[in-house]
């Protein structure tokens, strides 16, 4: 374990008893470091966040509070966290308290954990703590412990650092500054994948965000683990939420690829082309990105029945097998032709129709012929005299046509008069 405070230089470095590095010290691994991006107080960069400022007002005067994983590395990098993740040694009731005193505050008692939402913001709050598994694949069984044991309980050692809030002080486990320097996805322990294969998951995730490499012996473990059967001893919704969150990275696509490579979803084969010219035809702030991902992403459109045993509800396999299924789309055909093909669709999945073949078709009728409607109804019809029955709906997806197809001019006396006409345009424009 390794530690430091942001005005030591880097001889002042020290490791903890027992715990050598064969291949550098720790000195010259902060050193390196150091070199990567400039060390001033890294409570400044995180106070440069709205979300950074509000964490270290409400930790001031608490000691034990700690930043960590992802935030930590990320602030090294000189990157934006993407979640603020927060140890504290003891109890956490009085920084929650402070944190979501006007926010939103979900405890889980068994991992002695806390989310806390205000706005925008969200901190996960969790108590330190060391991890043990009853079995392979198991949930973990949780004891109380300082920050040391906490940094060796995570997967990688470039997440096994800790900022301490109070005293800026850098905490993190052996070689964790190296591998953050060199770039390099290293697991803590040899077991590291059979106490918990969703590990697998997060280095594909990390190794596609980051441009890390996966070190020699990280990459052996990981396919000794897949071989061997691992994730098998997880259920299917911790699979299926480690691939939501797959789905939900900056790059979709390269992490599903790096997720491919580790063999952990052999069923998968991402394109990318595919993929992002159907997400360019996805209106803005309409349907769901990671969906249209995973459908473009399937190996055998078949294989969307795999997604009822990760946790996939039916409405999303619904949408799933739509893009999966929805044929290419083609030129020349009549925007009436085009609303019968494609009317109750899926936006996903005609994105994907245009990006499979030919995109206008695509965009006018997501921008454009889907917003296409009658100002009648078979109320008004059945006034005029119409009969009930199937003559009405024949006649009014009559109208439609011409609307759609530009023969009729809009309004309600135009769509009456072609409708009691049996559809044959009078009036049009």
């Amino acid at each position: 374990m390794v530690d430091t405070g942001p005005g030591a230089s880097a001889g002042s470095a020290r490791t903890s008893a027992g715990s050598g590095n064969p291949r550098a010290s720790a000195p010259a691994a902060i050193r390196r470091a150091r070199e990567t991006v400039a060390m001033d107080d890294l409570r400044e960069r995180l106070r440069r966040l709205p979300c950074g400022r509000r964490l270290l007002a409400a930790a001031a005067g608490i000691d034990g509070v700690h930043l960590v994983g992802g935030a930590v590395r990320d602030l090294l990098l000189g990157r934006e966290p993407r979640e603020l993740d927060v140890a504290v040694e003891g109890d956490l009731g009085d920084l929650a308290a402070r944190l979501g005193a006007a926010g939103e505050r979900v405890a889980h008692e068994r991992f002695g954990t806390v989310t806390v939402r205000l706005g925008d913001c969200r901190w996960d709050l969790a108590a330190a703590r060391g991890e043990t598994y009853e079995r392979p694949g198991a949930l973990p069984d949780v004891f109380a412990a300082d920050i040391e044991h906490d940094l060796r309980r995570r997967d990688v050692t470039v997440n096994a650092i800790a900022l301490d809030l109070a005293t800026a002080q850098l905490r993190a486990a052996d070689r964790a500054f190296e591998d953050l320097q060199a770039g390099r996805l290293r697991v803590l322990h040899g077991a590291s994948f059979a106490d918990d294969p969703t590990r697998l998951w997060r280095v594909a995730r990390y190794a596609a965000r980051l441009g890390f490499e996966i070190e020699q012996h990280t990459a052996a473990l990981a396919a000794q683990a897949v071989a061997g059967g691992a994730l098998q001893t997880v259920s299917g919704t911790r699979i299926g939420n480690e691939l939501r969150l797959a789905l939900d990275e900056p790059d979709p696509v390269a992490a599903l690829e790096s997720a491919v490579a580790l063999g952990l979803a052999p069923w998968l084969a991402p394109a990318r082309t595919l993929t992002e010219r159907a997400l360019e035809l996805l209106p803005a702030g309409e349907g769901r990105r990671d969906l249209l991902v995973l459908a473009a992403s399937l190996r055998d459109p078949r294989d969307e029945a795999q997604l009822a045993g990760l946790g996939f509800s039916t409405a999303e396999r619904a949408v799933v097998r739509a893009g999966a299924h929805t044929p290419a789309l083609g030129e020349g055909d009549a925007p009436s032709q085009l609303a019968r093909a494609l009317r109750g669709t899926p936006v996903e999945a005609v994105a994907l129709a245009g990006a499979r073949g030919a995109a206008q078709p695509a965009r006018r009728w997501l921008d454009e012929l889907r917003h296409v409607g009658l100002q009648i109804t078979g109320d008004d019809l059945l006034a005029a005299g119409i009969p009930q029955g199937p003559e009405l709906g024949r006649r009014l997806q009559a109208v439609l046509d011409l609307r759609l197809d530009g023969a009729l001019a809009a309004g309600r006396e135009a769509e009456l008069r072609a409708a009691l006409q049996d559809g044959r345009g009078a009036g049009a424009a």
